[in-house]
């Protein structure tokens, strides 16, 4: 059964060819967040065949993260996310290793953990959890997709460190605590989260294959009410605090301060 759920996966990357297939087989990738973005994600590299999975996730399900976090059930409220996801991707794709981290991020953890992956996903909720990943993976050199949703609206970009612009790049500083509305004040539209996690796992395919043109210096932005896409160019601050010409940020740093919520 196994084998045959490996061949079944490898149909997403038939056309690239045995080595661009082989090339995904031993990809490792990590996803932070087990929630709106990281769960479609999750499913979608799985089913590519994407070798080894790297879950990050502390909390528990609730009936609240039920509309778009598609992993979960409504039996699985009060169990560990990081466990219910792990059942649920082997159940349905036995030829993927996982390594699950059932802990939340942090300043500690990062450096021990990113390293170890080819590609991140970000998916956070929080404004310090994103400027966590983004500090993070541009500070061991790995390659992630950034993202984040609220209400109707929903954004991506993708970092590669050292050759595009991070997210310190276009904010330097996380705003004020407070400013930025939590999900109940502003709402998430679930699918709205599902398109956007699927982009991510399309970004991190598209690394792993070496195909088509990445997100880098580019800021896709989705805005659901108007049905419209658009693309907000960057690149990289030359002041930038992280990755400008002279960094003052050179390990990480706490930024509980601005931790709301935000996709």
């Amino acid at each position: 059964m196994v084998e045959e759920m490996k061949e079944f996966s490898s149909l997403t990357c038939q056309k690239a060819g045995t080595r661009e297939h082989d090339r995904v087989q031993r990809a490792r990738i990590l996803i932070v967040g087990l929630g709106g973005l990281g769960a479609p994600a999750a499913l979608h590299l799985a089913a590519a065949g994407v070798g080894t999975l790297g879950l990050v996730e502390f909390d528990d399900v609730e009936i609240s993260n039920l509309h778009r976090q598609i992993l979960y059930r409504t039996p699985d409220l009060g169990r560990p996310k990081v466990r219910v996801a792990a059942e649920r991707l082997t159940a349905l794709y036995p030829g993927v290793s996982l390594k699950c981290f059932a802990e939340r991020l942090s300043t500690q953890n990062v450096p021990k953990i990113f390293p170890e992956f080819d590609f991140i996903i970000d998916g956070t909720d929080r404004v310090a959890s994103k400027y966590l990943v983004n500090d993070g993976a541009v500070l061991c050199g790995v390659p992630f997709s950034h993202a984040g949703i609220m209400g109707f609206q929903g954004q991506t970009m993708t970092v590669f460190p050292g050759q595009s612009a991070c997210v310190r790049c276009l904010f330097p500083t996380p705003p004020p605590a407070g400013e930025v509305p939590t999900c109940q004040e502003a709402g998430i539209i679930g699918a709205l989260a599902g398109s956007i996690g699927l982009l991510q796992a399309v970004e991190a395919l598209k690394y792993l294959l070496g195909a088509g043109e990445l997100l880098t210096d580019r800021l896709l932005i989705y805005d659901a009410l108007a049905t419209g896409w658009r693309t907000v160019r960057v690149s990289r601050n030359r002041r930038c605090p992280l990755c400008g010409d002279q960094p003052t940020i050179r390990q990480l740093v706490s930024a509980d301060s601005a931790d709301e919520p935000c996709g």
